[in-house]
């Protein structure tokens, strides 16, 4: 059987990351037995300026999309509901604040090293759509450490340094090169990028493809 690389480009604050993650998971229920993963999250910032105290999201969505707020609320329920469907915890996604990500990507860089990246994204997710906590916030990156199993110290002392910052940056940056300039991003393979939080069944098609070509030399 083979294994795939997969480098998903992701921040905690972004719905559709989310909800491309439980869809990837749907393929490879379906891909069971036929191809394995190692996956690998990437930063990506969708809100890199903005304040600590951060600013209530439909606020923050109809100023970055020029929209008013009813067309917005609709627009996020509508997401919510696609994430509810899959089963994710989204129902303080109205209430949440658009945060910096940083000190939560750094702290899930420091995960990856101990094999729990995954698991931390997660409860990152419900921490900010389900819960509408600040996933930079060392008291949140905290608790949500603990319970993935993590030390939690490390985890708040890791937020309330700048431990991890280059590699966050440096990573970053090389997704950007590869040609990410939106999330959820996909990398198969290291060689073809899906844009989008994509179709169970489009990720198995593309996997599938990838597998058979690495098959065939």
């Amino acid at each position: 059987m083979q294994t795939l690389r997969i480098d998903l480009v992701s921040d905690v604050a972004c719905p559709w990351c989310a909800i491309g993650y439980r869809r990837l998971e749907q393929a490879l229920e379906t891909l069971q037995g036929e191809i394995e993963i190692e996956l690998h999250w990437q930063p990506f910032e969708l809100n890199r300026d903005m304040p600590p105290e951060g600013e209530p999201i439909l606020e923050h969505l109809c100023r970055k999309y020029g929209k008013d707020a009813a067309t917005m609320e609709q627009s996020q329920r509508e997401i919510m509901k696609v994430a509810e469907e899959l089963g994710l915890n989204f129902r303080g996604a109205l209430e949440r604040r658009a945060n910096n990500t940083f000190a939560a990507h750094r702290v899930l860089a420091w995960a990856g090293t101990q094999n729990q990246e995954t698991a931390l994204q997660l409860a990152l997710f419900d921490a900010y759509f389900g819960e509408a906590k600040n996933p930079s916030d060392p008291e949140v990156l905290r608790e949500k450490a603990i319970e993935v199993g993590l030390d939690g110290d490390t985890a708040e002392a890791i937020a309330l340094s700048d431990q991890y910052a280059d590699e966050v940056r440096a990573a970053q940056q090389r997704f950007m090169e590869a040609g990410v300039s939106a999330v959820p991003g996909f990398i198969l393979d290291g060689r073809y990028l899906i844009s989008g939080a994509q179709p169970a069944d489009v990720l198995v098609d593309a996997l599938r493809q990838v597998a058979e070509e690495n098959a065939n030399g």
